[in-house]
């Protein structure tokens, strides 16, 4: 796949997250965590689980974390699932996940949407995204032709199948992160 210029450069500003507004409500040492995680682009790990806690992290939030990270294959391939069941055509010849790369992107999105919501579960706080980052973001899917109606509905297939591994007390925090989320996509220009 050959990348446009422009495609390039967005790329490594297209960020979900953002922990500035975080500064106010947890430590320095958590912010670092989360920062290194994302910067890095994985999950929040069992070691930094076990340290969110012990800065007084909820519990709860950590939990259903660490559940989600174990299972996002299953996530993000019922999320898959959903999208390909509403938009049959949209991997085929012609479709807008055509070729085969198109498609392996947009699951690679789901990977990473769910990977940053965790980080708002985890820490409690469902206002984690970077204003900067979406605008880039939804720049880089204007410049790639991503089709945004497919990816609002993979965000939410991926609440539904996250919320299916919930428990009441988690319920609240998990479906305003996504909702935060969902609800930045669509504010995306097709």
């Amino acid at each position: 796949m050959q990348l446009s210029e422009r495609a390039k450069q967005l790329i490594p500003k297209a960020r979900i997250v953002s922990f500035a507004t975080w500064q106010e409500m947890h430590p320095s040492e958590a912010i670092s965590l989360f920062q290194q995680a994302d910067d890095e682009r994985y999950y929040l790990t069992d070691a930094d689980l076990a340290a969110l806690q012990g800065l007084s992290f909820s519990d709860e939030g950590l939990k259903l974390a660490r559940l989600l990270r174990d299972r996002a294959s299953d996530i993000v391939t019922e999320a898959r699932e959903e999208v390909l069941a509403h938009f049959p055509q949209i991997i085929q010849p012609g479709g807008e996940l055509y070729p085969p790369f198109r498609a392996e992107a947009c699951w690679r999105d789901f990977w990473h949407f769910l990977r940053c919501v965790t980080y708002g579960i985890a820490g409690g706080n469902s206002f984690f995204t970077s204003e900067e980052g979406l605008k880039n973001m939804n720049l880089l899917y204007q410049e790639l032709k991503v089709p945004l109606p497919a990816m609002i509905l993979g965000l939410e297939s991926l609440k539904v199948a996250s919320l299916k591994y919930s428990i009441p007390q988690q319920t609240a925090i998990a479906s305003a992160c996504f909702d935060h989320l969902i609800e930045k996509l669509k504010t995306f220009q097709p």
